[in-house]
C-alpha cells in the first residue's frame, strides 16, 4: 500500500511539473511574439538611428478639441532628454507656462500668477504615468526591469485588417496596450486613468502623419481620446533629434525673470 501511495505521489508531482513547463513554454511563446512585434516596429521607425536618439526637441501646437473641432490652442516647445527629463513650455495670448521634470522631481512656472512651484507628488506621478504610456518608452525599452511585455493577439482595425497588440504590465499594476499594423507601424496606445473622484476612464493616444526626420520616422500628429471622445491634439511643426541640451534648463530657476525669455537651444 505504501508503494502505491508513493507511486501516485510521484505521478502527481510529474504531472504538475509537466503542467508548469507547458504554461511556462506558452508564456515564453507569447513573450517571443511580443518581442518580434517590438523589433519589427523599431526597424520601421528607423532601426539603429531610432534607437540612438538621446534628445528630442519638438515645436508645434497643442489643441483642445470640442466636437471634433479645435476649441483652443497653445504653441509649445518640448525638450526631452531620455529616459526621464522633460521640459515643456506652453504659450497662449502672451502667457507662458513651463513644466519641467527630472526623474522624481519637478517644478512648474505659472506665467499668469508669476510664480514657480515645486511639483506635488500627484503631478510627478502623472508625469511618470505619461512616460509609461509613451511610444518611445516602449520601443527604446526604457521599461526593462519595471514592466513585463506580453503578446495580446490581433485586434480588428478596419475592414479586412487587424492590428498586432502587445502589452506592458508595470510592477505597480498599471498596464498599457500598444497596437501596430501587421507591417509594424504604430497605431495607438490604450490605457486606463483614474480621476481624483475614483472614476476610471479609457484613454487612447492615436498616432498619425509620420514624417521621416534624420532617418527616423516620427508621428507629427498625436490625437488623444477619452472614452472614445476626441479631447486634444498634439501637432508638431518641427522635430530635431540628438541636439545638445544643457542640463541647466531642467534646474529650477531662482527668479521668474529667467523664465520670461524664450528658450534658446
Amino acid at each position: 500500500m505504501k508503494i502505491k501511495i508513493f507511486t501516485l505521489s510521484k505521478t502527481l508531482s510529474l504531472l504538475l511539473c509537466l503542467c508548469f513547463l507547458a504554461i511556462n513554454a506558452l508564456a515564453q511563446t507569447k513573450d517571443e511574439k511580443a518581442e518580434a512585434v517590438l523589433k519589427k516596429a523599431v526597424q520601421v521607425m528607423g532601426g539603429d538611428n531610432y534607437l540612438k536618439v538621446k534628445t528630442q526637441i519638438g515645436r508645434g501646437r497643442f489643441s483642445l478639441m470640442r466636437e471634433g473641432m479645435t476649441g483652443s490652442f497653445q504653441s509649445f516647445v518640448d525638450v526631452i532628454v531620455y529616459p526621464d527629463k522633460e521640459r515643456t513650455e506652453f504659450k497662449a495670448l502672451g502667457r507662458k507656462t513651463v513644466q519641467t521634470n527630472t526623474g522624481d522631481s519637478g517644478w512648474v512656472y505659472d506665467g499668469e500668477a508669476q510664480v514657480i512651484n515645486v511639483q506635488s507628488e500627484t503631478q510627478i506621478k502623472e508625469f511618470k504615468r505619461g512616460m509609461n504610456t509613451n511610444l518611445d518608452n516602449l520601443l527604446r525599452e526604457h521599461w526593462r526591469g519595471k514592466a513585463a511585455l506580453s503578446y495580446v493577439g490581433r485586434r480588428e482595425a478596419s475592414l479586412g485588417k487587424r492590428n498586432e497588440v502587445i502589452k506592458l504590465a508595470y510592477d505597480d499594476g498599471f498596464t498599457v496596450e500598444f497596437e501596430f499594423t501587421t507591417e509594424g507601424m504604430p497605431v495607438k496606445a490604450i490605457y486606463k486613468r483614474t480621476n481624483p473622484e475614483g472614476l476610471e476612464s479609457k484613454e487612447e493616444d492615436r498616432y498619425a502623419q509620420f514624417v521621416d526626420v534624420q532617418g527616423i520616422k516620427a508621428p507629427f500628429i498625436i490625437d488623444h481620446f477619452t472614452m472614445g471622445v476626441h479631447t486634444s491634439r498634439i501637432n508638431y511643426e518641427t522635430i530635431e533629434f540628438n541636439k545638445a541640451v544643457p542640463d541647466s534648463i531642467f534646474t529650477k530657476p531662482g527668479s521668474v525673470k529667467d523664465l520670461k525669455k524664450d528658450l534658446k537651444l
